[in-house]
């Protein structure tokens, strides 16, 4: 759960433990400019490492931060696995969103009562990253890419020509409370919704939160309450961009993926095709624009 306190500590005891900020007034936000990566749980990395990689195409790389893989889908974004999943919980470990001053943007957050570390080194890579959690526990980390650090020096390399896609569009997970959830997004965040829609035009199921400095954004997966595993990777899911997602489903099948079904128009309005992992976690291919009029609400492009 987010902290929040009318009460401010004395001092932080040590450097890793989290604590808040005192309360300012003056710390700006810096720019929080789109989704950095997703981290996934698997128990078959071998399986992880056949959909991501063969299928999908992404070339797998190295990095510090995770135990498992990671497959690059741009200089900016990636997909992390770790082979770390235990029976039933849920296979989403946490997203994180890039950032141009991570070091700022805790300042900034703790100012809003959110508990966040007491101070910030650079991370096994060499960048500057931390984990907060939002008001229902989704662990939220922030990533600021530094010079010189593993992935920067790596800008420009293993962008596969395979890819079936070059960047993640938006992520989502299931929310309870919209409410709590827009206080830290939205006021605290400065999210801003772009669109909402339903099964049903009298029904909101899904809010798709822009991130306040780029085209990103992330999708609450609302009226769940008792999602199952199979629901829960249904609802916790991150979407690929294609530009022509006919032309991506016919690469999958000539790959030999196999798909539930053939591409669809999604409330909307957007082509998207669903594909699962091996641990029934859904990925959407999906194109950024309409091709025709959305349910419920129109889109918002900023």
């Amino acid at each position: 759960m987010v902290l929040r306190s009318l009460m401010v500590p004395v001092a932080c005891a040590v450097a890793l433990v989290p604590c808040l900020l005192s309360q300012k007034t003056d710390v700006k936000r810096p720019p929080i400019v789109g989704v950095a990566h997703i981290a996934l749980k698997t128990n078959d990395l071998a399986a992880a490492r056949n959909f991501y990689g063969h299928y999908l195409g992404f070339e797998e790389v190295s990095v510090g931060r995770t135990h498992g893989i990671a497959f690059k889908v741009n200089d900016h974004q990636y997909i992390d696995v770790a082979d770390t999943l235990k029976g039933d919980e849920d296979r989403l470990d946490h997203i994180a969103f890039e950032t141009t001053d991570a070091r700022q943007l805790r300042e900034y957050l703790g100012a809003q009562g959110v508990r966040v570390p007491a101070s910030l080194q650079p991370d096994i890579d060499g960048d500057y990253s931390f984990m907060v959690e939002d008001p229902e526990g989704h662990g939220i980390e922030f990533v600021e890419y530094r010079q010189g650090s593993t992935l920067s020096r790596n800008f420009g390399k293993a962008l596969a020509k395979t890819r079936i896609s070059e960047r993640i569009i938006h992520c989502g997970f299931t929310i309870q409370d919209q409410a709590a959830a827009d206080r830290f997004y939205s006021d605290d965040l400065a999210f801003h919704a772009m669109w909402h829609g339903g099964m049903t035009d009298t029904k909101t199921d899904w809010v798709d939160m822009r991130v306040p400095d780029g085209p990103d954004w992330l999708e609450y997966m609302l009226n769940q309450p008792h999602p199952s595993v199979k629901t829960r990777g249904v609802m916790n899911h991150l979407a690929l961009g294609v530009s022509d997602v006919q032309a991506a489903y016919r690469m999958l099948q000539d790959r030999g993926l196999k798909m539930d079904g053939p591409p669809k128009i999604g409330r909307d309005g957007k082509w998207q095709l669903n594909l699962y992992d091996p641990n029934l976690m859904r990925v959407e291919a999906m194109e950024p624009k309409p091709v025709q009029p959305p349910c419920c609400s129109p889109i918002l492009d900023k």
